[in-house]
């Protein structure tokens, strides 16, 4: 079978341009089909942002809270937890507005988790993997936790494409949160290490919890994100707790993606490593796959995503505002996964 030729794909993209060499629209038949797709993924993710923000703003407003224990199990991000009055707290701990968004739950999730296990405390150790520029270093530092913050090698993150999207730690100040702590605080309590998840430095060890947050779907296959899960248990003391959220396939049958920059998980996935962490006599918390009953449950965001917009039309559309996103045609969303090391 011939390959495709630059000119073939030259043919194509003329054939798909919404314009002709004259600026008049193209009336080639695949494009009048087509054409209005993008369209309407826009104005669907305008609706399911406008949602999001009519339900934002009738939650009661935000006062003093209080950490609690919930329970926390391995899930996946809804509605519900961002409507609680769990992530209210952290919310309200990291300076924020309750928004309906994965990247808050994902905060969140680390957060109670932390605390739930009795590690948010002056004293103890913390690292954190693929950290970029999250503010979790920074509100541990305020409370005295030690942090070994870790990211990419500078290099390795522009080639993938982290530095342009302000998702890497140039450097410890990039991390620096102010809103949450002061400078001599930070730098007393906060180290950056660049290391490869895929191949954990033996000297970072004696951890009383490790953390990441959307990190192991981007180590370039479904086994080397389980694999690091397990890996991650080595740099925790006994008992210690390994905490990570990361993407799942809502759909539990049939494919997924693997072998890929972003790989998406699935349930089977996720049961395989609690079997065998739970065979070495680790403890993994109770699985639990629901995926939400609520509006904000089932809307699911479709490309482009706001850092491919031209700003005016980003500006226009505003913030983003989801739970459930569509990544290379499947619908996934965030999943928590809790893991104390034997001992």
């Amino acid at each position: 079978m011939r390959s495709p030729s630059s000119l073939d794909l030259q043919k194509l993209q003329a054939t798909l341009a919404l314009l002709n060499s004259e600026s008049q629209p193209n009336i080639n038949a695949l494009t009048e089909i087509v054409k209005n797709i993008p369209l309407m993924s826009l104005t669907f993710k305008m609706f399911g942002y406008d949602l999001a923000r009519d339900l934002a703003d009738a939650l009661p407003p935000l006062t003093e809270t209080a950490p609690q224990m919930v329970g926390l199990t391995c899930k996946p991000s809804n509605q519900a937890d961002i409507e609680s009055d769990w992530i209210r707290h952290w919310c309200h701990q990291l300076g924020v507005p309750v928004v309906f968004h994965r990247k808050l739950w994902e905060l969140s999730y680390v957060l109670q988790a932390i605390f739930e296990n009795g590690h948010l405390t002056a004293g103890a150790r913390g690292l954190g993997f693929g950290c970029g520029v999250e503010p979790i270093p920074s509100y541990l530092a305020a409370r005295g936790v030690d942090v070994t913050m870790t990211d990419l090698p500078p290099e390795d993150a522009a080639a993938k494409g982290w530095t342009a999207t302000n998702q890497h730690s140039k450097d410890i100040a990039s991390a620096y949160q102010p809103h949450l702590v002061d400078r001599s605080t930070f730098d007393a309590h906060v180290s950056l290490q660049y290391i490869d998840m895929n191949a954990i430095p033996a000297s970072l060890t004696g951890y009383d919890f490790c953390w990441s947050i959307c990190a192991l779907e981007h180590l370039g296959s479904i086994s080397q994100g389980m694999a690091f899960i397990e890996n991650s248990l080595a740099t925790l003391k006994p008992g210690g707790l390994s905490v990570h959220t990361t993407e799942i396939n809502i759909n539990s049958q049939g494919a997924t993606i693997d072998n890929w920059p972003t790989v998406l998980f699935q349930k089977k996935h996720f049961e395989a490593l609690g079997a065998r962490l739970t065979a070495q006599g680790h403890h993994v918390a109770a699985f639990d796959f629901f995926m939400g009953d609520k509006p904000l449950d089932r809307f699911i965001d479709l490309p482009p995503y706001h850092h491919d917009l031209p700003e005016d039309l980003a500006a226009w559309i505003g913030a983003p505002q989801h739970l459930k996103v569509g990544i290379d045609g499947f619908a996934s969303t965030c999943f928590g996964l809790l893991v104390r090391k034997a001992g």
